[in-house]
């Protein structure tokens, strides 16, 4: 028998102002217990979502945030808590904004392709410049045109930069390295992307034809849906010291932001493991609460295939956002005549969204090895981690948020609490509030575009019909969520940025 809302409500206990506790027993087999931070206006949405399943069952299709925390929590060999982000909602499998370590030493621990993601190493870029609004102003719209022209865009974009089959083998084993070599990056690109843009276990044999097949026209292209290329400016500064080692030295300084990730192959990858690891679990006797959460042991051959093959995924995805970086650079340059390196067009960082990585933390005081599934959520590692570029070790890590579409981003740091309670982890985004499909009801696509340029925001969209599922309405309030991450302690908030121009596919 289903349990009521309110027998529902006695597993869940709140801990503090910004987060609460998902008692073992609220999902059968729970190994460790789940949490999710909020504030009171995130924490509605959480408790309307598992009251509106409560009533009716599924919501569009997935289980309730809470109740996917909760099923996370009863994988084999995870250890911690099972971990909801300020912007977390239900997904495949894992929620959006869910975090979970396994414990690589377990011979029971699992890697789950729903703990990343069907867009593996969606991620945002964030280039600065030494351009003001003043200087962007009077020629805006012809550089947000340039920009769509120079970016293929859209569902089914092809990309220009030319590459051939071998060429990818090479892209998806040498991620940004790749990009380095053929001239389509600089040099301290590298050392400000997450992994310095390179997984080493990649291995590109372990990728299927078909999703190769996806791949090979879509390297350097942005896509739909969520994905954007945005010109932004420095709207506050909360921590001028940590902005000023970014290279951010003032409020109208102008930005870059770039999110997408690795398009159709990262799809393919995903969709391929997910049935590998079907029979993988019957093999196995691996039994979890939710088919979505197809998974394999860590050391199995599924298990080992999938993380070379995510990894692939992962690198194409960073020689995708390079060459980005390579056509958004050439097209500023053109617009003012003058080249990146003297409009000092650097890139302050590339984080992941969407990956699982093997790292060290300390769990009950001992210091162990995990794979850290990272879905919709960031790595956040504090200062002095050695894992973070030189510039940044006094500061902590780069954190992107992006915001939704016209509303605005931040820039956070990791911090040391970060560490100890979400693994060096903390939000992506806003996280949605209503579904795709809900949004295309609700919402008419010229009134979108019409606040936008109200806000005096210049946009290029291939898909206008898809804007409606975009829209900021559709989302949390970014603000909330990140202000929810600063008053935890888990990430520090150190920049805030607000568009002026928006490209999307």
């Amino acid at each position: 028998m289903p349990r009521s809302y309110e027998e529902e409500l006695k597993f869940i206990e709140r801990l503090s102002p910004y987060s609460w506790r998902i008692k073992k027993g609220f999902v059968p087999n729970m190994k460790v217990e789940g949490i999710f931070y909020v504030n009171n206006n995130l924490e509605n949405l959480m408790f309307e979502e598992l009251k509106a399943s409560s009533a009716q069952g599924l919501v569009g299709g997935f289980l309730p945030g809470m109740k996917q925390i909760a099923n996370v929590a009863a994988l084999p060999g995870i250890v911690g808590r099972s971990i909801g982000l300020p912007d977390v909602h239900s997904g495949y499998g894992f929620a959006i904004g869910n975090v979970a370590a396994f414990d690589m030493d377990d011979p029971n621990s699992i890697v789950s392709p729903g703990g990343v993601g069907f867009d593996i190493n969606c991620g945002v870029r964030l280039l600065r410049t030494n351009l003001t609004e003043k200087d962007v102003q009077p020629v805006k719209e012809q550089l947000t045109q340039s920009m769509f022209d120079h970016i293929p865009v859209g569902v089914g974009s092809k990309g220009v930069i030319p590459i051939n089959a071998q060429d990818l083998e090479e892209a998806l084993e040498m991620g940004v390295d790749w990009s380095l070599r053929e001239g389509y990056a600089w040099a301290e690109d590298k050392e400000h992307c997450e992994e310095f843009g390179r997984m080493l276990n990649a291995d590109p044999s372990k990728v299927s034809l078909r999703a190769k097949k996806r791949g090979l026209p879509q390297l350097g292209t942005l896509g739909a849906g969520n994905h954007y290329a945005e010109i932004q400016v420095v709207d506050e500064i909360y921590d001028k010291w940590a902005a000023t080692k970014m290279g951010i030295e003032h409020k109208g300084q102008v930005c870059i932001m770039i999110h997408s990730g690795s398009r159709g192959f990262g799809h393919q990858v995903a969709t391929d493991a997910l049935v590998t690891m079907e029979r993988a679990m019957k093999r196995d006797n691996i039994v979890t609460n939710d088919r979505q959460l197809a998974c394999a042991r860590i050391s199995s051959t599924e298990g080992q295939d999938y993380l070379k093959a995510m990894s692939a995924a992962a690198n194409f995805a960073w020689v995708n956002r390079s060459s980005m970086t390579f056509l958004c650079r050439q097209a500023f340059a053109k617009q003012f005549n003058s080249t990146p390196d003297d409009l000092d067009m650097h890139l302050i960082y590339d984080v992941s969204h969407n990956i699982a990585k093997v790292e060290q933390h300390t769990v009950n005081g001992k210091l162990k090895t995990l794979l850290v599934h990272r879905k919709g959520s960031t790595r956040a590692f504090p200062p002095h981690h050695p894992l973070i570029p030189v510039d940044y070790q006094l500061t902590g890590q780069p954190v992107l948020i992006g915001g939704t579409m016209g509303t605005c981003s931040y820039i956070l740091t990791g911090t040391e609490k970060g560490m100890e309670e979400t693994f060096g982890s903390t939000c992506h985004g806003a996280g949605r509030a209503l579904s795709r499909a809900k949004s295309r009801r609700n919402l008419d696509y010229t009134e979108v575009l019409d606040r936008l340029k109200e806000q005096g925001i210049s946009i290029r969209v291939a898909s206008p019909k898809l804007v409606m599922e975009e829209a900021p309405e559709s989302y949390k309030n970014v603000t909330d969520v990140v202000d929810t991450c600063h008053a935890a302690g888990i990430s520090k908030k150190t920049v805030k940025l607000r568009p002026i121009a928006v490209i999307k596919g």
